[in-house]
C-alpha cells in the first residue's frame, strides 16, 4: 500500500512546529491514522489536543533515519500517512535516495525559513539552504519586515524554483504572495533566452500574460511542429502540457512565421531559434506573441515529452 509522505523542512525556529500544529488542529489527521516523525525538537511543542489520531516518533540522530527503521515503524503503527519534521542540518538527498521505502510516496515538500536568518544561512550553509528552496512545493518565509520582504523579492527566488507556491508571512501574522505579478521567471539578460524543456509551460504562461516583455527578444527551444487546422497556412509549434492529470493534457502552441516551417510534418520535433514580436492575429482574436523563426532544424525528442507546471 502506498503511503503519502509530507515533508516539513527548515532550520531550527523556522516555524515548522507551528505549521504542523495548525495543520493538525484543522483536522488533517482525524480521518487517517498519521505517523509524525520528529527529527529535531525546538521550543514549540505539538498541541496534545490535536494528537488523538497521531503517533509521534522522535529520531534524534541522522544515522537512525534508515529504510529498515521506516519499514519497522510502518509495520508497528500501520499509518495511512506520514509527516516528517526534518532536521534542518540533515541533507535532503539522502532521505530521497536511501531512507524512504519504495511505497512511501513523497507527496509534498514544505520548506520554512526565518526571514531574518536567510542571508546568513545562504552565505554560510548555502547547499543546505538552497536545497530546501529548490525542492520545495510550498515555501514560506516567516516573520518578515518590510525591509526583509524587499530583500527577498530582490533575490528573485522564482528563478531557483519556478513551481513552488511562495509566501511571505509578516510579523503581524498576515501573509502575502512572494510574487507581485511583475516578476519575470527567466533571466532576460541572456542574448538568446534558452527555454529548458521542462520550463516551456512556465514560459508559455508568461509570454501569453506579458507578450511585450519578450518583444524583440531571441528565444531558443525544442518544440513539436503543428500546422493549424482551424487557420490554414498558419504554423503554431508548441508542446503538450499536463496541468493536473492525464485527462487534462492539452497542446499549447504559438503562432510562428518564417522560411522552412512547411518542410516539417505535424509532430516532428524541431529546434527553433526565433525573434519574438507582438502582432494582431486571428488565432489570438487580437494581439499575441508571434515567433519570427531565424533557424529551424529537426532534433531528437526531449526525455520528457509532456510538460508539467
Amino acid at each position: 500500500m502506498d503511503i503519502p509522505v509530507y515533508l516539513i523542512a527548515g532550520f531550527l525556529d523556522s516555524g515548522k512546529t507551528n505549521f504542523i500544529n495548525g495543520v493538525l488542529e484543522d483536522g488533517f489527521a482525524r480521518q487517517d491514522k498519521t505517523l509524525l516523525i520528529r527529527c529535531e525538537e525546538g521550543e514549540e511543542e505539538y498541541n496534545p489536543n490535536a494528537l488523538d489520531n497521531v503517533t509521534v516518533v522522535d529520531i534524534e540522530d541522522e544515522s537512525e533515519m534508515t529504510c529498515p527503521r521506516m519499514k519497522a515503524l510502518e509495520k508497528q503503527y500501520r499509518p495511512k500517512q506520514v509527516m516528517i519534521e526534518y532536521n534542518g542540518m540533515w541533507p535532503l538527498e539522502r532521505l530521497y535516495r536511501e531512507v524512504l521505502p519504495a511505497n512511501w510516496i513523497l507527496y509534498q515538500i514544505m520548506s520554512f525559513v526565518e526571514a531574518s536568518t536567510f542571508e546568513l544561512y545562504a552565505k554560510n550553509m548555502g547547499q543546505l539552504m538552497m536545497e530546501k528552496i529548490t525542492n520545495a512545493d510550498l515555501l514560506v518565509f516567516n516573520r518578515c519586515t518590510p525591509e526583509l520582504r524587499e530583500t527577498l523579492r530582490r533575490r528573485n527566488l522564482r528563478m531557483v524554483n519556478r513551481r513552488a507556491d511562495m509566501f511571505l508571512e509578516n510579523e503581524d501574522g498576515t501573509t502575502e504572495n512572494y510574487l507581485t505579478g511583475d516578476e519575470c521567471p527567466f533571466d532576460m539578460s541572456q542574448k538568446v533566452l534558452d527555454i529548458p524543456d521542462d520550463d516551456f509551460g512556465v514560459w508559455y504562461v508568461d509570454v501569453m500574460d506579458h507578450p511585450d516583455r519578450y518583444a524583440g527578444k531571441e528565444v531558443h527551444m525544442k518544440l513539436l511542429m503543428c500546422h493549424s487546422k482551424n487557420y490554414p497556412g498558419v504554423h503554431c509549434p508548441g508542446r503538450f502540457v499536463m496541468t493536473c492529470c492525464e485527462n487534462d493534457i492539452q497542446f499549447l502552441g504559438l503562432v510562428a512565421k518564417g522560411m522552412g516551417l512547411n518542410e516539417y510534418k505535424n509532430r516532428d520535433w524541431v529546434e527553433v531559434t526565433a525573434r519574438m514580436a507582438v502582432e494582431n492575429h486571428d488565432a489570438y482574436q487580437g494581439k499575441g506573441p508571434v515567433m519570427h523563426v531565424i533557424t529551424v532544424n529537426r532534433c531528437e525528442k526531449p526525455l520528457q515529452e509532456v510538460v508539467t507546471f
